[in-house]
């Protein structure tokens, strides 16, 4: 399907601008770029770094780098979302976690939400996170609408946009695989055409959740697929720097590094979750009595979660039950079960062991982790990309939606972030008189006085919850508090060390209802 008329190079930049069309840009935005001060060498920070201290500024400068808040119009539009606030702290250096958030324009609509956690390189969590919620979209839409698309592609005319993407600057930087993906995109759409004679036009939430499924694997499918094709086209050859000729945006290194995903899809009331490995979204809802409940709405896919194991298990022959998970990884090296991605562990040996012999230049661009074959590697694929997918009926007490990546979860417990969020959206500036009972000793009372203003301070310093996560993720006292002192040194860690604290956070906290 690929090149069926015109000029080659002029198909080929048509294709460019049709997948730029296919997304309407996002509003220009009022945020300043803030670069991440761990990766500055200035002599002032170092010396800031020496002494084990960030004044309040840096500290601010750090946690407000890549904060993020849009708010939805009001009305049928909106699909029970009022907005969201949205920020991520990279440890590794570029971060490997992502985020994304856009509003589908065609079809039944909906706004989507994600976060992507990267591992061994953050070229997979980049270009899933740019191109999992076209995917997605193109599952939804109704047959006759694929193809009044693909009539318009095919007579080179303008291609209405199907996302409205909401931004960071930062976000989405690096990844350049526009013609590329388009090929790969359009050909599933086509596939859908061709595959499908009749649709039924009722929408029916269990068609979300099948195209949610289907989208997830198509596109794991694609990025395989497009590391062979690009393996088969280009040459072998000697590198003498390492990483040579290969960006980050590279198939080959897309598909050898690996990412989780959680997505969450909400549409006139009705919320979806997708996740694929060990992120998390958690619901915040409001009790009768005003306090606060978490509700979990997605499960681990690791060695934690005993039906996961299960299937791991299920999945391979019982001669192998000793050497599948090993130190609560998949075979002694992932932690997580499902993943897009990670090709070494999903692809055949006699591939794996091809590419490892005849390729030094890809060698020498990955990450050493990934340079040979897995240990006990013998009935592949031993790796998912098949998504759980959950239904949850927004109710009146559903308040806001926590999504977040684990090195959040890690951190905090889900009825601490709830109770953080829902405190902090409720406003705890204002706050009723303290009334003492009559145990109460002085110590407690003076414990209890610090620790509100603690509360107050930081919820007057952060007005996006997602920022007021991270601080207290970060620089917990033990008692509800942020410690500053403890705050300002883990911030203040230099990118070589950092990640042996703690691992990147991405977050995303979904306003469902008014308070």
């Amino acid at each position: 399907m690929l090149g069926r008329t015109g000029n080659p190079i002029r198909r080929c930049w048509l294709e460019i601008q049709q997948f730029r069309l296919l997304s309407s840009p996002p509003p220009p935005s009022e945020l300043s770029r803030l670069d991440y001060p761990a990766g500055s060498r200035s002599r002032r920070y170092q010396a800031g770094q020496e002494a084990g201290q960030l004044s309040l500024a840096q500290v601010n400068r750090i946690l407000k780098a890549n904060e993020h808040s849009h708010t939805l119009p009001r009305g049928h539009a909106s699909h029970g979302v009022l907005g969201f606030h949205s920020n991520t702290l990279p440890s590794n250096h570029p971060s490997e976690d992502h985020r994304s958030s856009a509003t589908c324009l065609l079809g039944r609509g909906g706004v989507l939400f994600g976060v992507f956690d990267g591992h061994a390189g953050p070229s997979c969590a980049q270009a899933i996170s740019q191109r999992l919620f076209y995917y997605i979209t193109v599952a939804m839409l109704p047959l006759r609408m694929l193809q009044e698309l693909d009539r318009a592609v095919e007579e080179e005319r303008a291609v209405p946009p199907l996302l409205e993407w909401h931004k960071h600057p930062q976000d989405h930087s690096f990844y350049d695989g526009g013609s590329l993906s388009f090929h790969s995109l359009r050909n599933y759409w086509q596939e859908r055409l061709d595959g499908e004679e009749k649709e039924d036009d009722k929408e029916d939430d269990g068609k979300v959740t099948t195209a949610l499924i289907d989208a997830f694997r198509r596109l794991d499918y694609d990025v395989s697929l497009e590391a062979q094709v690009h393996l088969s086209l280009s040459s072998p050859r000697r590198v003498s720097i390492p990483g040579e000729g290969l960006s980050l945006s590279s198939p080959i290194r897309v598909a050898l590094s690996g990412s989780t995903a959680c997505v969450v899809h909400i549409s006139n009331g009705v919320l979806h979750v997708a996740n694929l490995g060990d992120s998390r979204a958690v619901l915040g809802v409001q009790e009768g009595d005003q306090r606060w409940s978490a509700l979990s709405l997605t499960n681990d896919h690791n060695a934690q979660n005993p039906e996961e194991l299960q299937r791991i298990y299920g999945e391979h022959p019982a001669s192998e039950r000793r050497t599948l998970v090993r130190h609560d990884r998949l075979l002694g090296l992932l932690l997580p079960f499902r993943a897009f991605g990670d090709v070494r562990f999903k692809w055949s040996a006699e591939m794996l062991s091809r590419l490892y012999d005849t390729r030094p230049d890809v060698l020498s661009a990955i990450s050493e982790s990934v340079r040979t074959l897995p240990p006990h590697y013998l009935t592949p694929p031993y790796l998912s990309a098949q998504p759980e997918v959950t239904r949850h009926l927004i109710r009146p007490e559903d308040k806001f939606l926590v999504l977040a990546t684990d090195g959040l979860w890690e951190l905090m417990h889900r009825q601490t972030v709830v109770q953080l969020v829902g405190e902090h959206q409720a406003g705890l500036q204002q706050q009723r008189p303290i009334i003492p009972s009559a145990d109460m000793t002085l110590g407690s009372l003076q414990r209890l006085l610090l620790e509100r203003r603690g509360r107050v301070q930081s919820v007057l310093e952060d007005q996006n919850p997602a920022t007021h996560l991270l601080r207290h993720a970060l620089g917990d006292d033990g008692y509800g508090s942020v410690a500053q002192n403890r705050l300002a040194r883990m911030l203040s860690l230099p990118v070589d060390l950092a990640r042996r604290y703690r691992d990147d956070i991405t977050i995303t906290v979904i306003q469902l209802n008014e308070l």
